[in-house]
């Protein structure tokens, strides 16, 4: 074993201990060393009780799995800070049934931690003022750990969810943040039913169940998941993700859209897909598109159909013509605005008469 082997080790356990599964080539490349060092590595980490796994095939990789019993954790500086200080919110009873456990734990992990970093934890708790929740909600370890795992491995993630009038729904959602505000927890998360981004507060959240299945991270609302939170818990508008499809080029159709609403970006078939964030109300989105003039078909989210057609109706009984079952359009009551129908003729550079 060379010189090097103690830093490279810990390095490579390092890596290990996100969750995730590290090909064997890119742990290489990370580490500056051959495959077959790697593979030595691996036994040597097993050797000292590290439960290391291995999937086989071109493609197969390493991960850290759960042993018999709790080996030592690496942790940085920030991390050690992190635990400490979410030790003592857990001793405060910000999660039921851990209060005692978090003492014990906050305990051992205080009694190594250098005195720079106890410093930095007693500044940080000293600056934190729990706020009680309003009605003595609490939420069970094992929710936020599935939570957090589906959150970490990018995993679909199934539950049951009562909302604030008592509704019970099933959701299947792609997991994002796992965030705290005050005392409560709230999951944001792309509803893959509702085909939007939603806020589900964890404490009204039951039988979670990750599906194994994986998925690509979708671009985020503008402003991040702290701001969406935000706005959630406050009661602003909420963003949502839209995705629309004209029957027009890019270009003529950009001439007609606001730059925040988005690129409208040709789809080769003649026409072009415009996709966004907007906030309020989806009416609101529902009459701007509409104003544009051009044909269009809305993909995403089902609030916004919902929103073409009730504006369509309406614009169809304003004129004494029968309602509209398809997406409403901008051309008059009971246009038919399906894809490939007629565009309407343009009047002028700024398409006004």
């Amino acid at each position: 074993m060379t010189t090097a082997t103690p830093a490279r080790l810990l390095q490579l356990l390092s890596l290990l201990q996100t969750p995730r599964e590290w090909p064997g080539g890119e742990l290489a490349e990370r580490l500056g060393v051959s495959r077959r060092t790697v593979r030595r590595d691996i036994d040597r980490l097993r050797e000292l009780g590290y439960p290391v796994e291995a999937s086989k095939g071109a493609d197969g990789g390493y991960r850290l799995v759960a042993g018999k019993a709790m080996p030592p954790l690496l942790l940085d500086d920030e991390e050690a800070v992190a635990i400490a200080v979410g030790l003592r919110a857990g001793a405060a009873h910000a999660v039921s049934g851990v209060e005692e456990a978090s003492v014990r734990a906050l305990a051992k992990l205080e009694q190594v931690l250098p005195a720079r970093l106890r410093r930095r934890v007693a500044t940080l708790q000293a600056a934190i003022t729990p706020l009680p929740g309003e009605d003595g909600t609490s939420i069970a370890p094992q929710t936020l750990t599935a939570l957090a795992g589906a959150v970490a491995g990018r995993e679909r993630l199934r539950f049951a969810y009562r909302d604030k009038d008592g509704g019970e729904s099933r959701r299947l959602t792609e997991p994002y943040r796992l965030m705290s505000a005050g005392r409560r927890w709230y999951l944001v998360a792309y509803d893959l039913d509702r085909a939007g981004w939603r806020t589900f507060r964890v404490d009204r959240l039951s039988e979670p169940f990750a599906t194994g299945v994986r998925f690509a991270a979708r671009e985020f609302p503008a402003g991040g998941a702290a701001e969406y939170l935000r706005r959630s818990i406050q009661g602003g508008p909420e963003t949502y993700a839209f995705e629309v499809r004209f029957a027009a080029p890019a270009e003529e159709v950009a001439e007609r859209v606001r730059a925040w609403l988005g690129t409208p970006v040709d789809d080769g078939g003649g026409g072009c897909v415009l996709r966004g964030d907007a906030s309020g109300p989806a009416e609101w989105l529902a009459v701007r598109l509409a104003l544009t003039g051009y044909e269009f078909t809305v993909r995403a989210p089902e609030e916004l159909t919902a929103a073409v057609r009730e504006l369509g109706g309406r614009l169809s009984r304003a004129g004494g013509g029968a309602p509209q079952d398809g997406p409403a359009g901008p051309h008059g009551p009971g246009a038919d605005v399906r894809e490939g129908s007629p565009r309407p003729p343009r009047h002028g550079p700024e398409g006004r008469p």
